[in-house]
């Protein structure tokens, strides 16, 4: 397959996983191992700039309000929600490097499908949404650092499974991710300054590639919001189970 559509499917992976609850490392180790490329720190930096720009799109009004109030309850939130991600992380990293060889896929892929039944089972609707589900959420992101666990899968369900309202959960979940895609944009921006970043794909690839994981995440985005609220979540539990058994044979 042309680097083209190698780096084509990899930005509208990107933008779709990122923001469905199916966790876009997961689908993109996969990706590297079934078209047997080696991970580009410069695509990834490119892809995660590519979605935090669909965010900053879909959600500029939140932002802006963010910004002009930073002590307001909902920024507070957010940092509250923020600092236990970053503690876990910290822990979880030896682990968390190791994950990314592709081994831990099936398992992880499988606890975001269990995760997605259990909150269509359990979770009720609610019009709720406190500090107590914001730091339960940024507790979940922690988890779902690993690949094949559901960054937006598993912090909506916490949200969810927290008694918090669903419109709330999803536009939180979407919001909260912007501080940590900014930290893991300058965590992999340091280790290219230190390691060197090489730029071995043709550019109009790369600029098709980031513009598919834009416009592609502006949709899961969209989509996601819309989803959440009507509970349909578990449709991509049968997903999740059905890719947990495929992994297994690939990776």
């Amino acid at each position: 397959m042309s680097i083209f559509l190698v780096l084509f499917f990899m930005g509208l992976v990107q933008g779709l996983t990122e923001f469905l609850p199916v966790s876009s490392s997961g689908h993109l180790v996969l990706l590297a191992n079934i078209f047997n490329v080696e991970e580009s720190l410069f695509i990834s930096i490119l892809l995660h700039v590519a979605t935090l720009l669909s965010i900053c799109v879909v959600f500029y009004k939140d932002i802006f309000a963010l910004l002009r109030h930073p002590f307001s309850k909902n920024t507070l939130m957010l940092v509250v929600a923020t600092i236990p991600t970053c503690l876990i992380a910290l822990v979880l990293m030896p682990f968390i490097k190791s994950s990314f060889g592709g081994g831990f896929l099936p398992v992880a892929f499988l606890i975001t499908a269990t995760i997605l039944v259990i909150t269509e089972l359990f979770a009720k609707n609610t019009k709720e949404f406190s500090y107590k589900t914001a730091i339960i959420m940024g507790i979940a992101q922690g988890f779902a650092v690993f690949p094949g666990i559901s960054r937006s899968g598993a912090t909506i369900s916490a949200g969810l499974l927290s008694k918090g309202d669903k419109k709330e959960c999803a536009k939180f979940s979407f919001l909260m991710s912007i501080p940590i895609i900014l930290l893991s944009l300058i965590m992999e921006i340091y280790e290219g300054i230190s390691g060197g970043i090489n730029i071995s794909y043709p550019i109009s690839a790369i600029i098709i590639s980031f513009i598919v994981a834009f416009l592609s995440g502006i949709f899961a985005i969209k989509f996601m919001m819309k989803l959440t609220e009507k509970g349909k979540l578990w449709w991509f539990s049968c997903y999740l189970l059905l890719l947990s058994l495929v992994t297994f044979f690939i990776v």
